[in-house]
């Protein structure tokens, strides 16, 4: 079936039920970002591959609800596909619903799989459209009737990762969790999320592509712990020690039946953005719902000793191959064929030598030239551009290991650069060490540090679409809540022990793109008569190319930086590289 021919598809069954608009999100029954082949709806639908995004389809017309990060791609994606990009003012912002409010009429009725919803979401939808006389169905998936061989759920085997690892026991984390259980006064809680549930149960697994998390639930209480899940996955071993600890192993899909039989007045703690809306509709009538974030979320956020120390250990592997990738594409740009699919399996095969490695954190953005200028670019057989010795490269990658997972953008000059590309270069680099370096008081907020990070640019009346920065797991999700570097006044603290990305970044379509970014490490500064101040540590360890810098646009402090921090790498990675690569390291981290 053509793209148009599946919106037909779908029309016609909203036009027999008397259906006025589908809704079909980026989601799974998780609310993930990242999704298994069985939920990738969007792109079965209208073709369109990115990670975020909402397609809304009327009568008369069908759209795709994206932020900029995917604008330039969405519109290319969604040629002859009868569907319309509709660029977000506000990232992630439902803003279709208020479109939907504006155009359909009282008697109106609007469909959704309560599955791919969040309780969150439906409650916004309920609260905006319900008042002007529009009804909600809940329970319509018109994709499933005209899917053919639509992928089935992963079967990938699951495992129990040690405390020399996470640095923590599943009993220690339990205790955790029942202890903000009941200050909530909450007799059950229920997690959905895969993330949280990876961190709970320290298990891992591949049932989402760049993503160790296992298809699961989980329904906790102050006694028991219910772990649904395919628990063929698990080792004879590892089912085991989770009886052991006192989990109980329960069928993937019984997770609904043991929601709805809840006994009456009791009460449950969900977290409304990561629970779908179809368990909270299995909830008795008299159950007490407590809404907030999952208390595993803000625990998981911060790192302990253990993970901070091994996530230290794999910036140095991580370092270490994307140093021996760079020289290999300085010394062999111009001389053979190096296109952008090449690219991406020449860095996967520089980390696969590294010990402990398990794979990609995402799929790499490899983007020469204009290609760097979209942000979350993703390379094909049709789209791959050959790397000529001119103009810019970026390279935004990273990799999952069983000590921790990485996130880094670098742009390197492969020649003749323009007198433009040279100045958003510096300028993107400005931001990121300004950001980075930043010293603020307990109580910061994303927002602060996103706009101590855009000033740079700012004042050359420069900007980007996206955020600065998002939290990063440990040997987990590479998108991780729950702080964020982003305009947004969101109401959490960076604290101690997050690990988060600062990553600027200038695009000009057509042009150029570039981003720069580190993970950082949130730490003590100093305390005194004013505040507990706190800054940055940065845990990635890779060269910042300097030939693109115009260092007169640079300050004296961000000169300094970059030096020690160049020097800083040399003696990090210097011991695990050859004396030809070393030398070419060395020479390269020279001071400006």
């Amino acid at each position: 079936m053509t793209y148009p021919d599946k919106l037909m598809a779908i029309r016609s069954q909203m036009k027999g039920e008397g259906v006025s608009a589908y809704i079909i999100p980026s989601a799974d029954p998780h609310i993930s970002e990242y999704l298994p082949d069985r939920y990738k709806c969007i792109e079965f639908a209208s073709g369109f591959t990115g990670s975020a995004g909402t397609l809304v389809i009327t009568e008369d017309f069908a759209g795709l609800w994206t932020d900029a990060r995917y604008f330039v791609q969405a519109k290319e994606q969604l040629n002859d596909t009868g569907f319309e990009l509709v660029p977000l003012q506000t990232q992630h912002a439902p803003e279709y619903i208020s479109w939907l409010a504006d155009r359909l009429p009282e008697g109106a009725t609007v469909a959704f799989d309560a599955k791919l919803i969040s309780v969150g979401l439906a409650q916004l939808l309920e609260a905006q459209l319900s008042p002007l006389g529009i009804q909600l169905r809940t329970d319509r998936d018109y994709l499933e009737p005209i899917w053919q061989n639509r992928p089935a759920l992963p079967t990938a085997p699951a495992f129990l990762i040690g405390e020399e690892l996470t640095g923590e026991s599943l009993g220690s984390k339990l205790e955790r969790l029942r202890a903000a259980l009941k200050k909530q006064r909450a007799d059950y809680h229920l997690i959905s999320s895969l993330d949280d549930l990876a961190w709970l149960f320290n298990m891992r697994g591949a049932d989402v592509k760049c993503n160790p998390v296992v298809l699961s639930f989980a329904l906790i209480t102050q006694e028991t712990a219910m772990l649904f899940i395919n628990t063929a996955k698990f080792s004879p071993e590892d089912q085991q020690k989770l009886l052991t600890a006192g989990v109980e192993l329960e069928t993937y899909d019984l997770v609904e039946k043991a929601i709805a039989a809840l006994p009456d007045n009791t009460s449950i703690f969900i977290d409304p953005k990561r629970t779908c809306y179809a368990l909270y509709k299995q909830l008795p009538k008299s159950v007490r719902v407590v809404q907030d974030t999952n208390p595993t979320t803000l625990f998981k956020a911060v790192k302990n000793e253990a993970e901070v120390a091994n996530t230290r250990s794999t910036m140095i592997k991580d370092g270490v191959a994307l140093t021996r990738f760079f020289k290999w594409l300085e010394d062999n740009i111009g001389k053979t064929k190096i296109t952008e699919l090449s690219v991406a399996d020449k860095v996967r095969a520089f980390r696969a030598e590294q010990e402990d490695f398990v794979g990609e954190s995402f799929d790499t953005i490899a983007g020469y030239k204009a290609h760097g200028a979209l942000p979350h670019y993703r390379v094909t057989e049709e789209s791959d551009a050959e790397l000529q010795p001119d103009g810019l490269f970026l390279l935004d990658s990273g990799g999952q290991y069983h000590t921790g997972t990485t996130d880094i953008t670098r742009v390197v000059s492969l020649g003749n650069l323009t007198e433009e590309e040279s100045l958003d270069y510096t300028l993107v680099l400005k931001g990121m060490i300004d950001g980075a370096t930043a010293r603020f008081p307990k109580g910061t907020r994303g927002y602060q540090i996103d706009a101590i990070t855009r000033k740079p640019l700012w004042d050359y009346a420069r900007n980007y679409g996206h955020g600065t920065g998002h939290g990063v797991g440990f040997f987990l999700n590479v998108h991780e809540g729950p702080q964020v570097l982003n305009p947004s006044p969101m109401p959490v603290d960076i604290e101690l022990g997050m690990i988060t990305s600062v990553e600027p970044g200038i695009y000009r379509p057509g042009k150029h793109g570039i981003r720069i970014e580190n993970l950082v490490l949130t730490v003590p500064a100093e305390t005194n008569d004013f505040a507990e101040f706190y800054t940055f540590e940065h845990l990635t360890l890779a060269l910042i190319d300097t030939a693109p810098v115009k260092k007169e646009l640079l300050e004296a402090h961000q000169i300094k930086w970059l030096n020690a921090y160049n020097q800083q790498v040399v003696e990090k990675l210097g011991p695990h590289l050859n004396e030809e690569e070393l030398a070419w390291l060395k020479e390269k981290a020279k001071a400006i």
